[in-house]
């Protein structure tokens, strides 16, 4: 174990609240294409209908023509419901289990950590897993409904209460971050947590950046996990590639 390893584990042996915010990247190793940097699944791609992914995937395109919309969803959906957790984030279920003061941050849709085990979780961005209909109060799972995104369909799928728009219970591009776990995420976020991962983040989201603050102000360590360094505030921390 080098020195680095070394004071990672001295830190989470002395810490008694951990935080860990979690990426695309923490999935990568399930298979999953991170959104930006190395492996982008997002970064300089136009669709098929010759438009930027993130305009495919908004809630501008989900309104407009859902059928398109839907269409890259599905793609997303159908490589999670393929894939499975891996071993960070077993490890993560496993230091929650072993230190109760610990949270997940994750801005992943893929349900990974809360399939590894991980109770205090916040999943900031949603899920792809929910799904509920925007015209009435219809709500139910992509394994009910879509057979886990593998069941042969017309897209965009229809509620059957209804006849409405099914979409997932997720953030599209162009929708604010915050869903129905804001109230808790607030509560969450003024915890003075005394040890902070940044787990395959690409990007500055500013919605993270509060407790980092607290952690700067009261000298706490932040570990970074990335394959590039992430230029977020100036913190000293440690860092592993």
């Amino acid at each position: 174990m080098d020195k680095v390893m070394s004071a990672v584990a001295d830190c989470i042996l002395q810490a008694d609240s951990i935080l860990f915010i979690a990426g695309a990247g923490l999935s990568a190793d399930s298979g999953l294409p991170t959104y930006r940097g190395v492996g982008a699944l997002f970064e300089g791609v136009l669709t098929q209908e010759g438009i930027p992914i993130e305009e495919a995937m908004s809630n501008n395109m989900l309104q407009t023509r859902p059928e398109v919309a839907w269409k890259y969803l599905w793609q997303i959906g159908e490589a999670c419901y393929k894939a499975k957790f891996n071993r960070a984030h077993q490890v993560i279920a496993q230091i929650e289990a072993w230190k109760p003061n610990t949270w997940v941050w994750t801005l992943n849709v893929d349900g990974f950590e809360r399939a590894a085990g991980s109770k205090n979780l916040i999943e900031i961005h949603g899920q792809l897993s929910e799904l509920y209909c925007v015209d009435c109060s219809y709500k139910t799972t992509a394994e009910e409904l879509l057979a886990g995104y593998s069941k042969p369909m017309e897209l965009p799928p229809i509620c059957p209460a209804c006849g409405g728009l099914i979409r997932p219970d997720m953030e599209l591009f162009g929708e604010d971050h915050m869903s129905s776990s804001e109230e808790t995420f607030k509560i969450v976020e003024n915890i003075s947590f005394d040890l902070i991962f940044l787990i395959g983040i690409s990007r500055d989201y500013p919605y993270i950046t509060k407790p980092l603050y607290r952690a700067k102000r009261l000298n706490f360590p932040i570990v970074e996990i990335n394959p590039d360094w992430l230029e977020l505030l100036g913190f000293k921390r440690f860092q592993r590639t």
